[in-house]
C-alpha cells in the first residue's frame, strides 16, 4: 500500500470517527433533554405560548337615600374579529362582506361601509387573527354585532372575540360631584364616597388563560372565565336626590346673582344627621361658569364671623355668666381693645340694649363686651367653654381631607394676644368648616345630642343587604337643658326680630338661625373688599326636621351681609324641601293651627292641587284661565291658586308629575323622554332650570320598578 493510499484511508476513518462522535452527541442530548430538561423545557415553552390575564370586576354601586343610582359600573366591550381564522372560509367571507361591512359601519358610525370592506379584505390577506373593531363597544352595540352576517357564528365560526370591562358613569352627571368623589389607584388618589368606601366597592377580579397566536396577538382559550369576577359590594348613602338638585340650584342662584367666587350649601336632617345634600361650587374661568372642583364645606376651615357668636353666649349662660335680659351698652356701635377698634353695622336702638338684642341684631361690639368682661380675667375658662363644645375636634368623617378646626389656648403666647378675646366672641381669630359649624347647630336644634354627619347607611351585595350604619353619637349633651333652650330662642329671634327678618317674614314655617358675615384675611390683613357671606339654621323652629348652612364667598356685586346674599338660598332651600313634603306640612299644621302651615309655591296639577285645599276645607280663590298646572300663593287674608307657566328656553322640574305629563311638557319643548319605572316621576337627568337644547336625551326615573 502505497503512502498516498494509507493517507487517503486514514482520513476516511477520520471522517468516520468524527460523523460517529457526533451522532453519539446528538443522541446523548436527545436522553438529556428528554429526561433530565424535559419538564422545564415543556414549561418555558407552555408560559411562552400560554398566558392569564385578569378580568376587571364590576365596581359596586353608590345608591341615593331611596335606591336611586348616583355613581354605578356599566360594561363596555373590546371587540376582535379573526379574520383570518379557517373556520370562515372564502366563500363565506367574501359573499358576505358587503353586508357584514354595511352593518359594522351602521354599529360604530365611525368609518364608512366601504373603508371597513376594504380594512378587513386586508386583514384577511395579511392572515390577522385579532382584528380590532372597537376598544369601547356598548352592551347594545354587542348585541347589534351578535344579528350581523358571519360574526352571528359566534367566536369559533364567526371569529367574534370579545373582552368585557367596565366603565363608571353617573346617571346624574355632576350633581353631588364632589362627595360622589373618585378614585385613581395610580396616583394614590381617593376621593368622596369613591375613595372612602374603595375597599368595600372593589370586587375581586376574574382569570381568563390566553393562547399566543400569530403576530404576536393573544386569543382566551375556552369561551368560559377560569376564574369568574366577583363584583364589589353597593353602598347606599344618605343623599336626597330632589333635595340635593334643588340645594345646588338655589346656591347657583345666588352665586350668579352676587358674582362670587365660590360656596356651599350643606342639608342635614337633625335627628340622624343624615346628610341629605352637600353641594359645592367654585367659579371656573376656564369654562366660565361654576362647577363642583372642591369640598369646601368639608375640607377649608374658615372664619366664621358672626355665626360664631351662638356659642360665644352659649358658654357664657353655661358658666352663669350672664342672663338674656341683662343690658349692655352698645352706643353708638363702636368700641376699642388695646388701641384696636371694633365697630357694628350700625346703631342698635338707643344704644343701651338686652344681651337678646345684642344678639338678634348681630352686635359685634355687644358681644365683645360680654365676653370680654365676663372673661378678661380668666379668658382660658372661655376657650376651655368651647372646647367642651367640641369646636376644637375634627368630626372624623368617612370622607378624606376634612378640615381641621383652629381655636387657639390661652397657653400659646405666641399666638395670644390682648385682643383675641373680644376677637375671638364674634368669630375672628379661629376657624372650623362649614359641616363643622353646622354639626354644633345641629345638635342645638337636637336639644343638644350632637350626631356625627353620617353620608352611608347600608353596604348590600345584591339588593341584599349586609350592613347597617347606625346614627352615630358625638356628645350626649353638649350643654345644660336651660343653656340649649335659650339658644334655640335666640336663633328664633334673630328671624323673627333681627337681621334675619327681612329673608323670612312671608315664611309659611317657623325658622331659626343666624345670619353671618367675616371678612376674609388676604396676606394676613383683613379688608372691606373680601367677605364670606353665610346662614345657618334650622326648620320648622318649633318641631326641627332639617338644619341647613349656606356659605357664600367673595361675593363681588355689591352686597355682603349674610342675611341679604345666603339667607335667600337658606330660604328657597327650605321652601321648596317643605313644599315637597306633605308629611311635614301637616305635622306643622297640627302643631301651629294656622292658615300658613298648608302647601305652598309646590307645582302640582291644578285639579289635584284644588282637591287638596278642598280636602282641608280652605277657602282658596282660583285663576280663571286653564293652565294644566298651579301652585298656590299665600297671604294674610287668601289662598289664590296660580298658573305656573313654564318658559320655553328653561327645563322645569317635573318630579312629583305624573310620566305622562312629564313626557308631554319635556317633548313639546324639545326633550328626548326615557322613562324608567313606573309611576310619578321621582328625579330626572337634567336639573331643572338648565337652558333646553332641542335633541337632548332626559332620563327619568319613576317612583317604582
Amino acid at each position: 500500500m502505497t503512502d498516498q493510499k494509507k493517507d487517503i484511508l486514514w482520513r476516511v476513518y477520520l471522517v468516520y470517527f468524527g460523523i460517529l462522535v457526533f451522532g453519539v452527541a446528538i443522541i446523548t442530548k436527545m436522553l438529556l433533554i428528554q429526561i433530565v430538561e424535559g419538564e422545564e423545557l415543556k414549561q418555558q415553552s407552555q408560559h411562552q405560548e400560554l398566558t392569564v390575564a385578569n378580568l376587571e370586576a364590576s365596581r359596586g354601586n353608590i345608591l341615593a337615600a331611596d335606591g336611586s343610582l348616583l355613581a354605578t359600573s356599566v360594561p363596555i366591550f373590546e371587540i376582535r374579529f379573526d379574520v383570518a381564522s379557517p373556520h370562515i372560509p372564502d366563500e363565506l367571507f367574501y359573499g358576505k362582506i358587503d353586508s357584514l361591512s354595511k352593518g359594522l359601519a351602521n354599529t360604530f358610525k365611525k368609518s364608512s361601509q366601504w373603508q371597513i370592506k376594504n380594512d378587513l379584505i386586508k386583514a384577511r390577506k395579511n392572515g390577522k387573527r385579532y382584528f380590532l373593531l372597537s376598544r369601547a363597544a356598548t352592551y347594545d352595540q354587542l348585541k347589534e354585532l351578535r344579528k350581523l352576517p358571519i360574526l352571528r357564528r359566534g367566536k369559533y365560526s364567526g371569529g367574534l372575540i370579545t373582552i368585557q370591562k367596565t366603565t363608571r358613569v353617573r346617571p346624574f352627571r355632576e350633581l353631588a360631584g364632589r362627595t360622589i368623589g373618585y378614585e385613581i389607584k395610580e396616583e394614590n388618589l381617593f376621593v368622596g364616597l369613591e375613595g372612602a368606601f374603595t375597599d368595600v366597592l372593589t370586587g375581586e377580579d376574574g382569570k381568563m388563560v390566553l393562547r399566543r397566536i400569530n403576530q404576536g396577538d393573544w386569543v382566551p382559550i375556552h369561551d368560559e372565565n377560569e376564574v369568574e369576577p366577583k363584583n364589589g359590594l353597593d353602598i347606599v348613602t344618605t343623599i336626597d336626590v330632589n333635595i340635593q338638585d334643588v340645594t345646588e340650584l338655589a346656591l347657583l342662584r345666588q352665586l350668579i346673582n352676587n358674582e362670587a367666587f365660590q360656596g356651599c350649601a350643606v342639608v342635614m336632617e337633625v335627628a340622624t344627621g343624615h346628610i341629605k345634600a352637600i353641594a359645592n361650587l367654585r367659579y371656573d374661568s376656564t369654562d366660565n361658569f361654576y362647577k363642583e372642583t372642591y369640598n369646601y364645606a368639608i375640607g377649608e376651615s374658615i372664619e366664621p364671623g358672626s355665626t360664631f357668636k351662638l356659642y360665644s353666649l352659649m358658654t357664657a349662660l353655661e358658666d352663669h355668666k350672664i342672663k338674656l335680659t341683662d343690658s349692655v351698652i352698645t352706643g353708638e356701635g363702636y368700641t376699642s381693645y388695646y388701641g384696636r377698634p371694633l365697630k357694628d353695622v350700625h346703631k342698635i336702638k338707643n344704644g343701651r340694649v338686652t344681651v337678646r338684642d345684642v344678639f338678634e341684631h348681630s352686635s359685634n361690639v355687644g358681644v365683645s363686651k360680654i365676653i370680654y368682661e365676663a372673661y378678661k380675667d380668666e379668658p382660658e375658662k372661655y376657650i376651655e367653654g368651647l372646647y367642651d363644645l367640641g369646636l376644637n375636634k375634627k368630626l372624623g368623617l368617612e370622607i378624606q381631607g376634612e378640615g381641621v378646626p383652629y381655636v387657639k389656648h390661652t397657653s400659646n403666647k405666641k399666638t395670644w394676644y390682648g385682643t383675641s378675646l373680644p376677637w375671638m366672641s364674634i368669630g375672628y381669630e379661629l376657624t372650623i368648616t362649614p359641616l363643622q359649624n353646622l354639626t354644633l347647630y345641629n345638635a342645638v336644634a337636637n336639644n343638644g345630642r350632637m350626631v356625627k354627619p353620617q353620608f352611608v347607611t347600608e353596604i348590600r351585595e345584591a339588593g341584599i343587604q349586609k350592613e347597617v350604619f347606625e346614627s352615630e353619637i358625638i356628645d350626649k349633651s353638649i350643654a345644660s337643658e336651660e343653656t340649649i333652650q335659650l339658644a334655640r330662642s335666640l336663633l328664633e329671634g334673630v328671624v323673627e326680630n333681627g337681621t334675619g327678618k327681612s329673608t323670612f317674614a312671608s315664611s309659611p314655617y317657623k325658622v331659626a338661625g343666624k345670619t353671618g358675615t367675616a371678612q376674609i384675611a388676604v396676606g394676613g390683613k383683613y379688608n372691606k373688599t373680601n367677605y364670606n357671606a353665610s346662614f345657618i339654621g334650622y326648620f320648622p323652629a318649633n318641631n326641627p326636621k332639617y338644619s341647613c348652612i349656606v356659605v357664600i364667598n367673595n361675593p363681588s356685586a355689591g352686597k355682603y351681609y349674610g342675611g341679604s346674599v345666603a339667607a335667600p338660598a337658606f330660604k328657597e332651600i327650605a321652601d321648596k324641601i317643605y313644599a315637597t313634603s306633605l308629611a311635614l306640612e301637616m305635622e306643622t299644621k297640627e302643631d301651629t293651627n294656622t292658615i300658613h302651615q298648608i302647601p305652598v309655591n309646590s307645582v302640582v296639577w291644578y285639579a289635584d292641587l284644588k282637591n287638596i285645599y278642598n280636602e282641608l276645607g280652605y277657602d282658596h280663590k282660583d285663576f280663571i284661565y286653564e293652565e294644566q298646572w298651579a301652585y298656590a300663593e299665600v297671604n294674610e287674608e287668601s289662598i289664590e291658586l296660580k298658573p305656573e307657566l313654564f318658559p320655553d328656553n328653561l327645563t322645569p322640574n317635573v318630579v312629583g308629575m305624573k310620566a305622562k305629563d312629564a313626557v308631554f311638557l319635556l317633548e313639546n319643548l324639545g326633550y328626548q323622554t326615557v322613562l324608567n319605572g313606573k309611576g310619578k316621576v321621582r328625579s330626572q337627568s337634567v336639573r331643572s332650570g338648565t337652558p333646553v337644547t332641542k335633541g337632548r336625551q332626559i332620563n327619568l326615573q319613576l317612583s317604582s320598578y
